[in-house]
């Protein structure tokens, strides 16, 4: 077992499921997405692009151009939380469709990212 393709999977793993946690629930309710899950998914989804800048692949590409696709639509998605919070008043239900819509675009991303791994996983020989 190699450790550096243990990390790197557990990083792109972790992007999705932190991604797919914070679309989950009512498009419309600022309970259902907590800005501290984005922030995580933020976090992990970069510490994840930077893991992929080292494979000089063909499938290396479409993995950091995946990466890099859900790392802007969730800094974008923090950009218009941070634009459009007021302390002491909820999100606007459409402010927050919006945010909520760009990491579905990000989700998107991650999805096919791990779709990737997997396809790698499978085709490797030993």
């Amino acid at each position: 077992m190699r450790t550096e393709k243990v990390v790197f999977a557990f990083f792109i793993v972790l992007a999705l499921t932190l991604n797919f946690g914070f679309f989950l629930g009512d498009l419309s309710n600022p309970l259902h997405h907590d800005v501290y899950e984005l922030f995580a998914a933020i976090v992990v989804s970069l510490i994840a692009t930077v893991l992929k800048f080292g494979d000089r692949t063909h499938l290396g590409s479409v993995f950091l151009a995946t990466s890099l696709v859900a790392d802007l639509q969730l800094i974008f998605a923090a950009i218009i939380w941070g634009i459009n919070s007021q302390p002491g008043l909820p999100l606007e239900a459409d402010t927050l469709a919006t945010i909520v819509s760009l990491s579905g675009g990000a989700l998107l991303a991650n999805i096919i990212s791990v779709i990737l791994l997997v396809s790698e996983t499978v085709n490797l020989r030993r």
